[in-house]
């Protein structure tokens, strides 16, 4: 293991983070609140430690391999997750743990959007500014932010990019990868813009509009109000809300293809896509004939409407919330948590297994019924009129039981620190799908769990952003051999 290329690559990482520190202070300025003095500390204390740990190693020119780009992804989310708590801790008008603090910030940078917090209307623009800014850098992963810049640092990103992005994930759209991160980011930034003048143009000022842009492309979920977007109570903002979060969970690879092609039916040609669209129809459809069809005394209109959003919010794994849609009939908010298990499509900024993997394991099994029925027929698995390997297929099936173990394991810990199998089971749910909200004692926040639950499901939020396959990797003890 070369730690010499890992320290000075964490802290050429923290240097440029410790920028993300500074807009807080130009909001504070604009409104006068006075919480500058934590951000420039904040901002002060993350340069110095970045420029600690890069000085000593700025020299060294050894080779970076996937090994060391695992250890730098994995060891850079908590890192950053860490620095990002200071502003949070320093601050005045929270007065938070350390525990807290750092479960604030990792549910932001995973764009989980669990919170601990509560009366955020009363909460200053700049903390407010701050959570929904560490969700958008968080978005799109600062990692492939990093491999933009890395180069022009004299530091590859080759193995970054794919420590991040384990198993099928996002494709490279471009010959050298700087530029497909790059491309990336222009979607990415480009959707936030529209979206944010979408907001403005459907009721919302300046600062909500921005703030929501960030969580809304980001697929995050946090909010300046604690009511979400039901604050705003209108069908406009709600519009708004469900365009972006649905483009959001789209394959950002496939939204270059379509942008490069100037051609919007290439959509339809992607067996994902598909499959994507079909779930969240399927799933409104139940949801909104469901409401409609019992005594909560919403209308035909209301019904789709408040269908559609949750649906869309939760299955994309965004966690907004237009109502409180845990006080629904049982069978739905059950429903909804369920289908945020398959979450959005990969190569999105959402969480969940993602619908590709969901989509070849069914195949797979529909593979195994026909040879049960002609063990003699060669049947190959098929996705976008391409055979799919052996080789992805073992990968996606290793995900998935991966993914169970560690859920079995977090869900009966988290029962171990007290909380009931409801709240138990969606709290593992929400962190390890990056969804946020829960069920039962977690519908509303966090704020009421234990430290240890807290520590127990930031581990779990890391584990849901990273894809399982790279955190499992680095607690694996072949990673350590020399």
């Amino acid at each position: 293991m070369q730690f010499s290329i890992v320290f000075k690559t964490i802290g050429l990482l923290l240097m440029v983070f410790s920028l993300t520190q500074l807009p807080p202070v130009i909001v504070d300025l604009i409104y006068a609140e006075n919480q500058y003095s934590s951000f420039l500390s904040a901002f002060a204390l993350t340069l110095l430690s970045g420029l600690v740990l890069w000085l000593p190693f700025r020299k060294s020119k050894k080779d970076f391999r996937i090994r060391e780009g695992v250890l730098v992804v994995v060891s850079f989310w908590f890192v950053l997750s860490l620095f990002a708590t200071i502003p949070f801790l320093l601050s005045e008008s929270l007065r938070m743990s350390f525990s807290d603090a750092f479960f604030e910030s990792m549910s932001g940078l995973t764009t989980t959007g669990s919170t601990v917090l509560s009366g955020l209307d009363d909460l200053p623009k700049a903390i407010l500014y701050y959570r929904q800014q560490l969700q958008w850098l968080g978005g799109m992963g600062i990692i492939v932010l990093a491999v933009a810049i890395l180069p022009m640092l004299g530091v590859g990103g080759m193995e970054l990019y794919h420590a991040e992005s384990s198993g099928i994930s996002k494709e490279r759209l471009t010959p050298k990868l700087t530029q497909t991160a790059k491309a990336l980011w222009k979607i990415y930034i480009s959707f936030t813009i529209i979206c944010a003048i979408g907001y403005y143009l459907a009721g919302m000022n300046v600062f909500d509009a921005i703030g929501h842009s960030y969580s809304t492309v980001a697929i995050g979920g946090f909010s300046t109000h604690d009511a979400s977007i039901g604050f705003f109570n209108s069908s406009a903002v709600e519009s708004v809300a469900i365009v972006f979060m649905l483009l959001a969970g789209i394959n950002f690879s496939l939204h270059f293809f379509v942008w490069q092609k100037k051609n919007a039916f290439t959509y339809m040609q992607d067996s994902e896509f598909k499959t994507y669209l079909f779930i969240l129809s399927v799933t409104t459809a139940l949801v909104s004939f469901y409401l409609f069809n019992t005594e909560y005394y919403y209308t035909a209109g209301e019904s789709f409407r408040h269908a559609i959003f949750q649906t869309v919010s939760i299955a994309t794994t965004t966690g907004f919330a237009s109502q409180n849609y845990s006080q629904w009939p049982f069978v739905l908010p059950v429903l909804l948590i369920f289908v945020s298990f398959i979450g959005a499509c990969a190569g999105s900024t959402g969480g969940g297994i993602k619908v590709v993997r969901v989509l070849l394991m069914f195949k797979l099994a529909m593979k195994e019924i026909k040879k049960l029925i002609h063990p003699s027929a060669q049947i190959n698995i098929k996705l976008n009129q391409r055979s799919v390997s052996e080789q992805v297929l073992v990968s996606v099936w290793g995900f998935f039981s991966l993914y169970v173990i560690a859920f079995i394991f977090i869900l009966i810990a988290l029962m171990f620190t007290g909380l009931d199998q409801v709240s138990a089971f969606s709290a593992t749910a929400a962190s390890m799908n990056n969804l946020g909200p829960g069920l039962g004692e977690v519908a509303a926040n966090y704020g009421g769990v234990s430290d240890t639950a807290k520590w127990i499901l930031s581990f779990s939020m890391l584990l849901g952003r990273l894809e399982i396959l790279t955190l499992m990797a680095l607690l694996h003890k072949a990673f350590w051999r020399f």
